[in-house]
């Protein structure tokens, strides 16, 4: 997995970027496939992915909100970059007391300039909210964090957004993944599922438990189209009992990693991800992973 993934300018915990190069050789679409992304989360997959067209969905407004304003050019790399630079002086010199005010600033006003700002200087860089829909994550004591070099590759990352809305028909939507997928799919699309990890972290605003898992199951299943969905499967201590009673009509290939999920320090710990997808995959990979296939009592080690 040595190509080069492009890494989005909000930082999202439990970024999928470590396995993009495995989710990009085991999709199924073409030109005219709607991609349909209702947990869009960072976007780091379908941005990587690049399909022509499009749907990225979440119930986090200010994600949406981030995107949308990019597409429709209220906000450009050229703004960023001079927001980033003069805030960024401020909080080199006020530290801590900046932070703040700019994170009272953002649950008052929304500015999506001030949400990637905060997401960028905060505590471990992550995305999290109160009940009230409040940014509550503290500061990340950094307060040269937004040095020319640092700037620079944000920017970069806006710019391949730019690129990627230029030349691709895409659509941003806040709305729950049950409408989006109601409302979006049908026979020609795919869609890519990335929900809280159950059992592991459950910032989705409220919570993701069992009841969450089924309900997706069974609208994936009404809409007739075919599915990616990212889970774990085990670590070192437990496993996802949610993975067989839940999935188990699904193919499923995995592969290991070191994870990170917020600042839990029992969350940080290899696991097995798991990667399971409602129709045959290709077998063809250089990667050292495990496919259990449906209709067949056995896992086969593919190289």
């Amino acid at each position: 997995m040595n190509e080069k993934i492009f890494v989005p300018p909000l930082k999202i915990q439990g970024i999928k970027t470590k396995i993009v190069p495995l989710i990009k050789k085991y999709i199924a679409i073409n030109d005219e496939t709607l991609w349909i992304e209702p947990f869009m989360g960072s976007g780091v997959v379908g941005f990587n992915v690049k399909p022509r067209r499009a749907i990225f969905a979440d119930i986090n407004p200010f994600i949406i909100d981030f995107y949308s304003k990019i597409q429709s050019k209220e906000i450009n790399s050229r703004i960023i970059f001079h927001f980033l630079n003069e805030h960024g002086k401020i909080l080199a010199e006020k530290g801590e007391e900046y932070y703040y005010s700019v994170r009272e600033r953002f649950n008052l006003e929304h500015n999506p300039l001030d949400f990637l700002f905060l997401n960028r200087s905060c505590f471990n860089g992550m995305v999290r909210f109160n009940k009230s829909y409040e940014f509550n994550v503290p500061y990340g004591h950094k307060p040269e964090r937004f040095s020319k070099a640092y700037v620079t590759k944000i920017i970069n990352q806006v710019k391949y957004v730019e690129q990627c809305l230029s030349e691709c028909e895409w659509t941003f939507v806040k709305l729950p993944f049950e409408i989006t997928i109601k409302k979006f799919s049908t026979s020609n699309s795919f869609i890519y599922c990335d929900p809280p990890y159950i059992g592991r972290h459950v910032d989705y605003y409220d919570s993701w438990d069992k009841k969450s898992e089924i309900a997706l199951r069974d609208i994936l299943l009404e809409s007739g189209s075919r599915f990616m969905l990212s889970t774990w499967e085990h670590s070192k201590y437990r496993e996802n009992e949610c993975v067989s009673s839940i999935w188990g009509f699904c193919n499923k290939i995995t592969t290991e990693h070191f994870y990170f999920v917020g600042g839990k320090e029992d969350n940080r710990n290899p696991i097995t991800e798991a990667l399971l997808i409602n129709y045959e995959p290709h077998l063809g990979t250089n990667d050292v992973i495990y496919l259990t296939l449906k209709n067949e009592n056995r896992q086969l080690r593919l190289f």
